[in-house]
């Protein structure tokens, strides 16, 4: 099984290429903007680099957050894009089970958030964004992703295996409203 993964979810562009659980290829490069404009030349490039083509793949998994809001709507919209163009799975992977996977179920997964917030995922709710110093008082250890390091190689692997699982299409994990206010103008007339 050969699966393409990338994620775009905070400032870097992430991808990385699996066939049977074994990584034939992953690459980070950081970036704040231009995510969209370099995500399909990276995927171009590796598939190329690895003599594969789109038609062989099997499914896609892509992070779906949470983090930068833009960010996680070129991932997301390409791998929806992508699945449905060459009729194969597209699979959301969330950053808190990226951190899962690396520390099993130690911890508190956790992202970091502008003005010193985490956004934290507890057993026993759903994620939410809290301040620093809540969070390190919820009782146990936070566990972040580290500096650096490319998510995508285990976006593969834990879309590998969700493979044959019922999921919903990838949809972006928002934990926070986006910062942007909507147009002040008047929309368009569509005009009979």
């Amino acid at each position: 099984m050969i699966v393409l993964a990338f994620d775009t979810s905070a400032a870097h562009v992430a991808v990385a290429l699996i066939r049977d659980a074994q990584i034939l290829k992953a690459h980070r490069e950081e970036m704040s903007r231009g995510q969209a404009e370099r995500l399909m030349v990276l995927l171009d490039q590796m598939l190329a680099e690895q003599n594969s083509t789109w038609r062989q793949l099997d499914a896609i998994g892509v992070g779906i957050g949470p983090g930068n809001f833009t960010g996680i709507r070129v991932s997301v919209s390409a791998a929806r894009g992508l699945a449905l163009g060459l009729g194969i799975p597209a699979i959301g992977v969330t950053r808190f089970d990226v951190i899962k996977a690396m520390n099993g179920e130690t911890g508190i997964p956790s992202i970091a958030a502008p003005q010193d917030k985490v956004y934290v995922e507890e057993t026993s709710g759903a994620p939410r964004l809290i301040e620093r110093s809540e969070a390190e008082g919820l009782g146990r250890p936070l566990r972040f992703d580290p500096e650096g390091f490319n998510p995508a190689p285990l976006i593969a692997k834990i879309a590998a295996r969700r493979i044959n699982d019922l999921h919903p299409r990838p949809a972006p994990l928002y934990i926070k409203s986006a910062d942007a206010a909507p147009a002040r103008d008047a929309p368009p007339r569509i005009v009979p």
